[in-house]
């Protein structure tokens, strides 16, 4: 176990929120943190005792602002809240994405401006600590006052409502309650608003999209050189001279990457001399378009990683004299970078997509459809069928949901990021981008077997045999949808990343720590 973790005072990263999520480093509130929060709690409880109107703490909610609850209602008042915005439909999301929520909330409550209760943090600790995970569906948020339905719904087990994922079940959060002899905590004036105003959802999603894409776009590169020796392509596209005349730094990196995993292969020294001048753009651009979508990741990593130390609630509180009523719930910030992100996923399979078919087309000396005996055998054609359809959808799930706003509130919210559905919608895209590189990368190897008895470089041939530890040579139909699922299982469980940061020596360029997650 590594150093505990301090919320509110260390900084947290994505890396870090994984980390703490799949229980690899512990979290913890010093006292000098936990001084803050009391500090701040005591400071509400002033506000609620005084006559000026404090929103969210002697007012009602959105519309019903200018509506004044006396200090008798505001106990009521906060669990009220909870209720009345628990309206979430949908299929849960994720366990995992239930706990990066949890996560994410108590670093930015005990910052010591929300005013929030030190009992109810501890209580949110006590679910991480017993791996006690509120459900949480996942439509019902319009990133506006940050994600009210989503949070709502992971806040009402607090005072003994909703559903909890538990010892691998679903179970009421009363039973377990019952179990641990414990009992739902009674909120203070401002805890309800501070646990539904944020924007947590969006954020744990951004999050899994940082890990994720940047999953896809490193196995991108490496399948992508795996095909490049396939078709017997040109490593010139990818010299560090021509990278230097454009210099942004995802092609750059690409560039490099791509490089080194060719470094002394011999499939490509066979045709150095040969009569072809240009590869089509799928092979010979990998650096500009791979590139391009690291360069939309690496925006979505900073603009995340300043939204995790960030104060995200409403409205905050300073001191007993001064509260803000700002808009830090406000979901543009990242609602805009995670369309872009998703745009950027989808790009990396809409390229794989047209390698794949190149490889099929039988030119440069592969049989056509990656098969010798084709006609009672159709090869892999139908693979690429299933590559189309992917990347068709992942197309129209391109829409940028952040172009939208519905007002809502009866007009006091009347522009909302939609970032909640933006997030979800690009892990979506991202999944598919997995299948898709799957494909290639059967594709792919298929191909560097007809190069025999060539071999590529050291480090693509130990990917290469890999895979064929995995899933056989075809050289007749079979059921490949078996082959496809091993091939995705590879895809996600990052195998080829580590083959290759185990077999490489040297960096790739100069910016290679940009695009990791520290």
């Amino acid at each position: 176990m590594s150093k505990p973790f301090l919320y509110g005072k260390d900084k947290l990263t994505v890396s870090k929120v994984l980390s703490i999520a799949h229980g690899q480093t512990k979290a913890v509130i010093d006292d000098e943190t936990g001084q803050r929060i009391l500090q701040s709690e005591q400071y509400v409880e002033k506000i609620a005792n005084n006559t000026k109107a404090v929103y969210g703490i002697n007012t009602g909610f959105g519309p019903l602002c200018t509506t004044t609850i006396s200090a008798e209602q505001t106990r009521l008042l906060q669990e009220n809240i909870l209720k009345s915005h628990s309206v979430g439909v949908g299929e849960p999301i994720d366990k995992e994405l239930s706990l990066i929520m949890l996560i994410l909330k108590v670093h930015s409550l005990a910052k010591g401006y929300s005013g929030i209760s030190k009992k109810v943090i501890d209580r949110i600790l006590w679910f991480i600590d017993n791996d006690v995970i509120p459900v949480v569906p996942s439509q019902g948020s319009v990133g506006a006052s940050g994600d009210l339905a989503p949070l709502s719904h992971l806040f009402l087990p607090l005072i003994g409502f909703g559903k909890v994922f538990y010892k691998n079940t679903i179970q009421n959060i009363d039973k377990v309650y019952q179990e641990h002899k414990v009992t739902p905590v009674q909120l203070t004036p401002k805890d309800g608003l501070a646990l539904i105003n944020g924007t947590q959802f969006i954020l744990a999603h951004a999050v899994k999209i940082v890990e994720k894409l940047q999953s896809i776009l490193s196995q991108a590169d490496i399948i992508g050189a795996l095909m490049l020796e396939g078709l017997m392509g040109s490593e010139k596209p990818f010299y560090p001279e021509l990278h230097a005349t454009r210099p942004y730094k995802g092609n750059i990196h690409v560039a490099g990457r791509i490089l080194s995993l060719l470094k002394d292969s011999e499939i490509s020294k066979s045709h150095e001399f040969c009569s072809r001048v240009q590869d089509p753009y799928s092979l010979r651009c990998m650096p500009q378009i791979h590139g391009a979508s690291r360069n939309a990741w690496l925006h979505l990593k900073e603009t995340v990683e300043t939204e995790l130390n960030s104060v995200t609630d409403n409205p905050l509180v300073f001191n007993e004299k001064h509260t803000i009523s700002g808009g830090n719930f406000h979901g543009q910030p990242l609602a805009l970078p995670i369309d872009y992100a998703c745009l950027a996923a989808s790009e990396i399979g809409n390229v794989s997509d047209r390698r794949i078919y190149l490889s099929l087309e039988g030119e440069d000396g592969l049989p056509k459809l990656l098969m010798k005996e084709t006609g009672i055998n159709s090869g892999f054609m139908i693979l690429q069928y299933t590559t189309a359809a992917l990347a068709s959808e992942n197309k129209g799930l391109c829409f940028p949901s952040s172009a939208d706003s519905i007002p809502t509130s009866l007009g006091q919210e009347d522009h909302v990021s939609m970032g909640s559905i933006g997030g979800r919608k690009a892990l979506k895209v991202i999944e598919n981008v997995e299948k898709i590189l799957a494909i290639e990368l059967l594709c792919a190897t298929q191909a560097i077997d007809f190069r025999r008895p060539l071999k590529s470089s050291r480090v693509l041939d130990k990917v290469h045999d890999y895979v064929r530890t995995q899933i056989p040579f075809a050289d007749r139909d079979r059921i490949f949808y078996e082959d496809i699922e091993k091939a995705v299982d590879i895809v996600k469980s990052k195998k080829l990343i580590n083959i290759v940061k185990e077999n490489t020596l040297v960096p790739f360029s100069s910016f290679d720590d940009l695009f990791e997650i520290f």
